[in-house]
């Protein structure tokens, strides 16, 4: 590779015929999804209850909630509402990187929450560890390996970011002890606040917990309506309803039951592919004998990791909004954007020619304008919601879930007073403006990376106006 030659570019270079034999076999399903320990639903809610406690959503930020409510009050009646599957969604296919950051990155969180930084940074920590115990204390088996993380630079420009990161670092000729890509020209290696999860494992774990703690859990029942009955507030289902003095929605991306919310986030979907175990051989040919997770320090990036029995998960790069923010299953698949990762996963380890994918899917993550979560209070304070993880949810929605619960009941503490908890992040434009308005970002972004990731008068604009757009 010349010294001027950007890693990654919009066309696919590596031989067409090679990609199309790399995915030709792939399932549209999410390798996570297929493991054997699959649990059965719990039933749906049919008729009327009453509760003190009524989480909405069966991903990681309504599990987390359930189970610290019930930590802290076991006596407290919690039910959970999912409106599919616990852990179909993104809960049950993403990456599996367990980051101690809760605001996207230092720079990220300078920018938008300088004067919490120092509290959030130690909070962090504190909910890191949080986590890791919490498996332990359950019994919780999410395939936990706390091994680090190593980001790396595939273009020039990138080392002067990574120079500024804490960690050991490495030039190119060192980055070859970790794991070997003509494209790589440095990385550093964080050795604390990271580790990695089976995600699907995670989600079933703690859904198991919870039942254990007497969480009531009623599956393929969403949620349709929130009414303020006063002292109480009531949520209608399918087949149903739910009267409760408290609620958490933990819908994430999808449309919030409060109107006020709904253009705090937009859906974006991301996708991965999935190789087939690789053999010794090829672990050799590319050096990458351990345990952690690597992402690059583009702004248009990818993020890969190693599963238990030696597949490499790729994902990233593509953030793509669909028009009219719509949520469906068929976006979960993009050929094109699977034959761009495969391209490019290709370029960075071209010593594993002959691989082939097994898996290819995408999902919807909700991001914010500031990329990082929000937490507040509505209907007089008897709901608290949450949203805008913006890819960094799995450590992040336990930390939601916590101050979630310290809103609801009136405490003052470092968590509440955060400003992610008191003020919300700008909207987003609704359509027919969202749309458009994403897709000049998004070649925006792709003309700073391959300009020296230097932003242009757009990016320049929008970050002036407080509006952040990442993939």
């Amino acid at each position: 590779m010349r010294a001027d030659t950007p890693a990654y570019d919009l066309d696919i270079r590596t031989d067409e015929k090679r990609i199309r034999a790399a995915l030709a076999d792939a399932a549209q399903t999410p390798f996570w999804l297929e493991d054997p320990g699959r649990p059965t639903p719990q039933a749906s809610l049919i008729g009327s209850l009453d509760t003190d406690l009524l989480i909405i959503g069966g991903g990681y930020c309504g599990l987390w909630t359930a189970l610290q409510a019930k930590e802290a009050d076991p006596g407290r009646d919690v039910v959970l509402v999912e409106g599919s599957e616990i852990g179909w969604a993104a809960s049950g296919r993403n990456g599996g990187f367990v980051d101690d950051s809760l605001t996207h990155g230092r720079q990220n969180g300078q920018r938008y929450f300088a004067e919490d930084l120092a509290v959030l940074e130690t909070l962090a920590q504190e909910n890191f560890a949080g986590f890791r115990d919490s498996l332990t204390r359950h019994g919780i088996d999410a395939e936990w390996e706390e091994e680090g993380s190593l980001e790396v630079a595939t273009e020039r420009h990138q080392l002067d970011d990574l120079r500024e990161m804490p960690g050991r670092h490495y030039n190119r000729e060192e980055l070859a002890e970790l794991v070997r890509s003509p494209l790589y020209r440095g990385g550093v290696f964080k050795e604390s606040g990271a580790a990695l999860v089976h995600p699907a494992k995670l989600a079933w774990g703690l859904k198991a917990a919870c039942l254990r703690l007497g969480v009531r859990i009623f599956e393929h029942t969403p949620v349709t309506k929130l009414t303020d009955r006063g002292r109480t507030v009531r949520a209608t289902t399918g087949m149903g309803t739910v009267r409760a003095r408290q609620v958490v929605l933990a819908t994430n991306g999808f449309p919030s039951l409060l109107r006020r919310n709904r253009f705090l986030t937009i859906p974006i979907y991301d996708y991965v592919l999935m190789t087939e175990p690789l053999t010794p051989a090829q672990l050799d040919a590319i050096g990458w004998h351990g345990r952690f997770g690597i992402g690059d320090a583009s702004r248009q990036f990818h993020y890969y990791r190693k599963t238990a029995d030696n597949r490499i998960l790729w994902g990233g790069y593509d953030a793509v909004y669909h028009r009219g923010g719509g949520i469906r299953p068929e976006f979960d698949q993009r050929p094109e954007t699977f034959a761009r990762l495969a391209d490019h996963f290709l370029r960075t380890f071209p010593q594993l020619g002959d691989i082939r994918f097994t898996h290819a899917w995408g999902g919807m993550i909700d991001m914010s304008t500031q990329l990082a979560a929000f937490q507040g209070l509505a209907m007089g304070g008897k709901v608290a919601y949450a949203g805008g993880f913006t890819g960094l949810g799995v450590a992040a929605t336990r930390f939601a879930g916590t101050v979630m619960l310290e809103l609801l009941s009136g405490a003052d503490t470092p968590r509440t007073r955060l400003r992610m908890a008191t003020k919300r992040p700008l909207p987003i434009p609704p359509e027919p403006i969202a749309y458009p308005a994403v897709q000049v970002i998004r070649r925006a972004i792709a003309r700073s990376d391959r300009n020296g990731g230097r932003d242009g008068l757009i990016l320049k604009t929008a970050n002036l106006l407080g509006f952040s757009f990442d993939s």
